[in-house]
């Protein structure tokens, strides 16, 4: 199998994949914020009663969460095509 060939059967894993992390990780920063900030739900740019600062805190634990847990379940699953295929799928 060549390396492009690799590259186009392992789309739809990467695919799967990243509706994974992106559930787990939204999951995992709602736990987090609840132990944080002691409220449900995180602020939304769009709620006026939050800082600014509020609001930026939570995006960016967010979108460090998000970036952790997408490169560990895409590494996974990049590792685990490999021992299926014998190939690595990225370029």
């Amino acid at each position: 199998m060549s390396n492009k060939t690799a590259q186009l059967a392992y789309r739809p894993v990467g695919l799967l994949t990243g509706l994974a992390a992106g559930s787990i990780a939204g999951a995992l920063f709602k736990q987090i914020w609840k132990r944080v900030a002691d409220e449900e739900d995180a602020p939304d740019a769009l709620q006026s009663e939050y800082s600014l600062g509020s609001v930026l805190l939570a995006a960016c634990i967010q979108g460090a969460i998000f970036a952790v847990v997408k490169a560990l379940i895409d590494r996974a699953g990049a590792k685990g095509f490999e021992r299926l295929t014998g190939e690595w799928p990225g370029s």
